[in-house]
């Protein structure tokens, strides 16, 4: 999900197209906490892990 949230930010600063870098910023945060909960040993949506 980061990954992806970082692709979108670059098309969208290269593409000048405002709305795939919002997409990609707000995908790049979910990413990031989604990733912080997994680590940190809780449950992220019923998994223990989050990859």
């Amino acid at each position: 999900m980061i990954v992806l949230g970082l692709i979108l930010l670059i098309l969208g600063l290269l593409l000048d197209i405002y709305v795939l870098w919002i997409i990609g910023l707000v995908l790049a945060v979910v990413g990031a906490v989604l990733w912080l909960l997994g680590s940190m040993g809780r449950a992220v949506g019923g998994r223990s892990h989050y990859y």
